[in-house]
């Protein structure tokens, strides 16, 4: 609990800080131009110190498609595309402190939990999730992601 608090003062802290919004600029959109910008959507989105990384799923950016094999194969491309992201934007995963998990089947979460892990170091970011009744292109997970990205 002590951890969740002192989280939630950092991202508070940085949203509402009188630095964050004393730029001409306070909220930028990136986009890295890996998708179609035909999609209603920014990539991500910093504010002051945190980027806000816009859900991913299990699509192959080279063929638009969702990676065959099921579960596992699309948690591993789903990791992969936030690593990406992250890496095109100039950072990487150590940098996330949040994640919120949507998954079409619940009964799959340990077989996603076993792919999470391995992109992460501990401690690992904070988490949340919840089964969802569907997804979009029927997808089986989506995962989206905070950062602090510091004054970079």
């Amino acid at each position: 609990m002590k951890s969740f608090l002192c989280v939630l003062v950092l991202v508070l802290s940085s949203l509402w800080s009188a630095d964050s919004y004393a730029s001409d600029k306070p909220v930028t959109h990136l986009n890295t131009n890996l998708h179609d910008d035909s999609m209603p959507f920014s990539e991500a989105v910093r504010v002051g110190d945190i980027l806000f990384l816009s859900g991913q799923m299990g699509f192959d950016p080279t063929t638009g498609e969702l990676a065959p094999g099921g579960m596992k194969a699309e948690a591993i491309q789903t990791m992969d595309n936030i690593k990406g992201t992250l890496t095109r934007l100039g950072y990487d995963m150590n940098d996330i402190f949040k994640c919120t998990v949507m998954i079409d089947d619940i009964s799959l979460w340990g077989e996603f939990n076993k792919v999470y892990v391995t992109y992460f170091d501990k401690p690992y970011p904070a988490r949340s999730a919840f089964g969802a009744n569907g997804l979009a292109e029927g997808g089986a997970i989506e995962v989206e992601c905070w950062a602090y990205v510091g004054s970079q």
